[in-house]
């Protein structure tokens, strides 16, 4: 565990090594979304992930959580950093936002990486009574639909002239918005 909180996975240096029960990481939830993107309404699968977005030489950083039933984006953070505060901001607001709507049943479900394994992203997602569901290590079938939604906005986006960070935010915000109120699902 780093001094975030972070817990990262490192690879083993024999790939055909098989990983036993006992090398697994504790804290590392079930997958219970198994591909069933649309079966139980708004606002009951959530998924999450972080993207990067080059310019100028630098990196911004988006975290988003989109809707698996609507594909509406419901909360998203853009940072400089790439600390784990910016991924628990876009709970933050998710929760701010959308916190009546959800319940105990909605299931938020990333990836393994170090953001969503981290102690302070479980504990925040328990103590809000949220269940967290991540996908197995390497397969990000589970994420397709947050995974198309990066691969459509890099498509649809340029920030190839942004200099400043607040630059690639404003261009961000806006497409966001287009995203969830004006382009055809």
């Amino acid at each position: 565990m780093d001094k975030y909180g972070l817990i990262c996975p490192i690879r083993k240096a024999n790939p055909y090594r098989r990983i036993t029960k006992a090398l697994k990481t504790s804290n590392i939830a079930d997958n219970l979304l198994k591909r069933k993107f649309t079966e139980y309404g708004p606002r009951k699968v959530l998924l999450t992930d972080i993207t990067y977005i080059p310019y100028d030489g630098k990196f911004a950083y988006l975290s988003t959580i989109l809707d698996a039933y609507t594909k509406q984006i419901l909360a998203y953070s853009l940072s400089d950093s790439l600390e784990v505060d910016f991924v628990l901001e876009t709970i933050n607001i998710l929760i701010k936002e959308h916190g009546i709507e959800l319940t105990t049943e909605t299931l938020i479900h990333s990836d393994q990486g170090c953001h969503y394994t981290s102690m302070r992203f479980i504990q925040l997602v328990n103590n809000r009574g949220l269940r967290q569901s991540m996908s197995r290590r390497g397969n990000c079938w589970d994420n397709a639909p947050q995974e198309s939604f990066f691969g459509h906005m890099k498509d649809e986006i340029d920030v190839s002239k942004c200099t400043k960070y607040r630059q690639v935010k404003e261009i961000i915000d806006d497409w966001i918005g287009y995203y969830n109120n004006e382009r055809y699902q």
